[in-house]
């Protein structure tokens, strides 16, 4: 039995949106051969395993493989350091080092473009081409599509199938967003899905820094030994 927390990322202004993230403050109590089982499990976009608070040390999972970085998997991890009183300023998943910070309202981390997954990009001509667009099946690569909302304010209307990852669509997606600031080198505030805000910061060293609001949903105990019919699944799954 381990706890487990539930929160949402980068949740709007309004208090919509937000994207679900499973974390693991103890992850060392989930050997790593079962934490692919224990994402599909839980059926969240991401979940996060903390093998040492203290030094940041954490690993990120999707329901189709682990990743070496992802955005609302780190501003999620990095608010509920502060709010648990973990010591460390800085993440560390497999891609690099991660710092973070928190200001009245969000949480912010800095990451490098270059450590983002591969994925297709498209800027569509407007926010409702982005609205009415239809995603790929699962299991084809992953799509995200962006257009501009009020270019000269800085307006982003997104969204991101993750149809690759076993994911068909992402409510909020701070990897993309990293990517996004990368190509557009400016500052810009990202809408996307049912409500969630992104902040996006490019900085002078080539970092792009994203940030938003995080919500606690609920802690709750998990049991290691539910995620044995999700072994199964993954098991079967065609191309896993």
């Amino acid at each position: 039995m381990t706890e487990l927390n539930v929160l949402r990322v980068f949740v709007g202004p309004d208090g919509r949106g937000g994207n679900p993230l499973g974390v693991f403050l103890d992850g060392g109590a989930i050997p790593a051969g079962r934490r692919q089982a224990v994402t599909i499990d839980l059926g969240f976009s991401e979940t996060v395993f903390v093998d040492d608070a203290a030094e940041g040390a954490i690993r990120i999972f999707t329901p189709g493989r682990e990743l070496p970085f992802a955005g609302h998997p780190s501003v999620g991890a990095a608010w509920l350091f502060r709010e648990t009183g973990a010591p460390a300023t800085t993440l560390r998943p497999p891609a690099g080092n991660v710092p973070f910070r928190h200001d009245d309202v969000r949480t912010w981390i800095r990451a490098r473009p270059e450590w983002v997954h591969e994925f297709r990009q498209e800027q569509l001509p407007t926010a409702a081409a982005v609205d009415a667009f239809v995603g790929p099946p699962v299991g084809q690569i992953g799509i995200y599509v962006w257009a501009w909302e009020d270019e000269p304010v800085g307006i982003v209307r997104a969204r991101y199938f993750a149809t690759d990852l076993g994911i068909v669509e992402d409510e909020a997606t701070g990897a993309a967003a990293v990517k996004l600031g990368s190509i557009v080198s400016r500052s810009i505030t990202i809408r996307q899905g049912i409500g969630s805000e992104i902040l996006v910061r490019p900085q002078p060293d080539g970092t792009i820094e994203i940030g938003g609001r995080v919500q606690l949903i609920e802690r709750r105990e998990y049991a290691l030994d539910q995620d044995a019919s999700a072994t199964a699944r993954h098991a079967r799954r065609p191309g896993a």
